[in-house]
């Protein structure tokens, strides 16, 4: 059969109106699955299997067209309705019909869909769009959204009792029934750190829903007397002002986990949250069925907060002898058992390094946990967290977090862990789209808008970091990663140290701005730098002053006093102090040989003892541990370290080198033409033609 012939077959099969009828009422299936569908909330495989069923359909129609052909008298083979007289053969202008009606309730729906979409792009720009700074959506952290009616905020619980020790079981039963509710999907739930910083009955709850984003809040109080507990909680819808329910638990202290499952069970009917099989498991369950074990977790988890506020390393280790002895009563008491994993973990990674034993020890305890609770979140965070802080191994610590996640959607704390690792993996993108997410949950945690700012302030996007920063100060003034954003913001910007040098006036004197990443300033603090960069080097000693009550030892208190001396020249004193500090810092790396401050410390001690090769390979050290490669946050930060020292030992081409590369990578926090300038630290190699040249260099900005 020829091309033509067969064509014309087609068209007297009536393939080609087939084809066209079948496109049109396959396009109008696929406009109400994708536009109609979500409405009525049919979970999207069901819109992902009607789009599979159109197009496997579409090849069965037409052979369906070609074989046979509609008539009076039924279906019939192509062949025998041709042999059928002409009266008995079927009207062929049917199709016609469903082709333009079709055509019209598809266009429509199309319409209706496009427009329904740019109206909710448009609402949802501010809590969507992870990088568009608070200038233009409103108050950074604050959703623009209208509030959603199933969210809602546990306010602190007031301590009524007469011992007023008793705070910590106030508080520990809020924070229980915070973590019941925040297991619990169809809810938005706020993180206990943002409304920790309301009162017990906070008067203008208005003002209170809006900052927080939610609907609803939960006040109550605790009375505690000997073994008897007296509970009132009442849910109040904070937009309209008034109360829903009010109930009062007169319970025995073994009874106290029922009393928080109710609670959170009575909140979720109320506000109509569906629950699904596990998560009512979840809200159900007590952690441990030994009151006096629950008692000593509850006094663990008020002194880890403390520790997480003050960094105090007395604080993290008196929550670890809690937590130990609470497990030593239920030695199946999953939460302590992950929770002090965490403690251990925190407490090496911001304060003090553990040794390896108690690393490993550490990493042991959230696998038991592990092993315990299979579906408890706080043993995946926990797990996360040994691979995160223990050993910076991204992917595993990945998988456990957003396990964590999966059990527990209002987690701010996984959340946070999800940004901060891709952070790590130099996934920028990805850190910008997700710290917003997990600000949602926890809009009043300021050190979280910090760590915003940290972000933009890596990738020299100056504008925003200052703009975030000056919003977590506004949630607290003494927030020390957004007051060091702020500075920075500004320093590696412009060079210029008038502004700073007013920042820091608005600063309170005992705001000490010890840094977590940074070159020499990791050290010294950035409050010391500033006027390090300002060559004011009797304003700088002074500053350290103020700064060394936050130092965790007296031998990085003696290093700083080195750094600070070595750059202003003091020969004498330098040596002296080096010398004294410089046998606690062998040993201490000896102990922590991946102890990156410490290492830095001992570099800067080698130096002023003339010791440059000992310097020199020190610095390079840290660069082996950690490049930049491997963690995109203090990587960036050891290669300046390295090439201060090559600066101050006279290794000049080699100093240009590193910082030719660290201005094409993200690396804001320490490294920025305008901070090249003016630094101290470059004066040995000032005048060298490639340090200059590196002075009109375009640097890496973005994404």
């Amino acid at each position: 059969m020829s091309s033509p012939s067969f064509f014309a077959e087609l068209k007297r099969r009536n393939v080609y109106k087939v084809a066209v009828a079948y496109a049109v009422v396959a396009w109008l299936l696929v406009q109400v699955a994708t536009q109609v569908f979500p409405f009525l909330e049919i979970p999207n495989w069901v819109v992902r299997l009607v789009i599979a069923l159109v197009v496997i359909g579409f090849p069965i129609a037409l052979v369906i067209a070609w074989a046979f052909e509609s008539t009076p008298e039924g279906i019939k083979r192509t062949e025998i309705a041709d042999s059928m007289p002409a009266s008995t053969r079927s009207r062929k202008n049917a199709w016609i019909y469903i082709v333009v009606f079709g055509a019209a309730f598809s266009i429509g729906l199309f319409l209706i869909g496009r427009y329904t979409a740019q109206v909710g792009t448009s609402r949802s720009s501010a809590a969507g769009a992870a990088d568009v700074p608070k200038s233009k959506v409103g108050q950074l952290g604050e959703p623009s959204l209208p509030v959603s009616k199933k969210s809602i905020a546990v306010l602190p619980f007031e301590n009524l009792s007469e011992d007023k020790s008793a705070t910590y079981f106030a508080d520990g039963i809020q924070d229980q029934i915070l973590t019941k509710l925040a297991s619990i999907a169809d809810l938005k739930v706020i993180s206990r750190t943002s409304t920790a910083r309301y009162k017990s009955k906070p008067e203008d709850l208005t003002t209170v829903s809006q900052q927080l984003g939610v609907a609803n809040v939960l006040e109550g109080t605790v009375q505690k007397a000997g073994e008897k507990v007296r509970i009132n909680v009442q849910l109040i819808d904070a937009l309209a002002d008034t109360h829903l329910w009010a109930k009062t638990y007169d319970r025995d202290i073994q009874d106290i986990f029922a009393v928080e499952s109710e609670v959170a069970q009575e909140i979720a009917d109320s506000l109509k949250a569906k629950l699904s099989p596990a998560e009512a498991s979840t809200v159900a369950s007590a952690p441990t069925k030994d009151a006096q074990a629950y008692d000593l977790f509850l006094k663990a988890e008020f002194e880890h907060r403390l520790g997480n506020l003050s960094l105090r390393l007395e604080s993290f280790d008196q929550a670890a002898t809690w937590y130990r002895e609470a497990v030593a009563r239920d030695p199946n008491f999953a939460l302590a058992i992950a929770q002090l994993a965490i403690c251990r973990l925190r407490r090496h990674w911001l304060v003090e390094p553990l040794s390896e034993p108690d690393l490993m020890e550490a990493g042991r305890l959230a696998k038991q946990a592990l092993t315990l609770a299979p579906d408890l979140a706080e043993a995946h965070i926990a797990l996360g967290t040994f691979h995160y802080y223990g050993f910076r191994e991204y992917e595993p610590a990945l998988i456990e977090f957003q396990r964590a996640i999966a059990l527990q959607p209002n987690n701010s704390t996984a959340l946070q862990f999800v940004a901060f690792v891709h952070r790590r993996q130099a996934k920028w993108q990805a850190t910008l789209n997700e710290l917003p997410i997990a600000m949602e949950k926890d809009p009043r945690d300021a050190s979280l808008v910090g760590n915003l700012a940290q972000t933009y302030t890596c990738l020299r996007r100056w504008k925003e970091a200052e703009e975030v920063a000056r919003h977590g100060l506004a949630i607290d003034p003494h927030e020390s990663t957004s007051m060091r954003h702020l500075l920075l913001s500004s320093l590696n910007q412009t060079g210029s140290l008038q502004e700073p040098v007013r920042l820091l006036a608005t600063f309170l004197p005992d705001d000490p701005l010890i840094p977590n990443s940074g070159s020499y300033s990791a050290v010294i603090g950035s409050r010391c730098d500033t006027f390090i960069l300002a060559r004011d080097f009797k304003a700088a000693s002074k500053a350290l002053e103020t700064s060394m009550a936050a130092m965790t030892n007296e031998a990085q208190r003696l290093a700083a006093k080195v750094i600070v001396q070595v750059l202003a020249g003091d020969i004498t004193g330098t040596r002296s102090n080096a010398e004294k500090v410089v046998q606690v810092l062998e040993a201490r790396v000896h102990e922590h040989p991946r102890d990156i401050r410490s290492l830095r410390a001992l570099s800067w001690v080698y130096l002023a003892l003339g010791r440059k090769s000992d310097a020199v390979n020190i610095a390079r050290q840290t660069v082996e541990l950690l490049p930049a490669e491997k963690d995109a946050v203090v990587g960036p930060s050891n290669m300046t370290s390295f090439a201060e020292m090559q600066a101050q030992t006279g290794a000049v081409k080699e100093a240009v080198e590193n910082l030719k590369k660290l201005l094409s990578i993200p690396a804001g926090e320490t490294v920025s033409v305008a901070r090249l300038k003016i630094d101290p630290v470059w004066d040995p190699i000032r005048n060298d033609p490639g340090f200059q040249q590196l002075l009109t260099t375009k640097q890496f900005i973005g994404p």
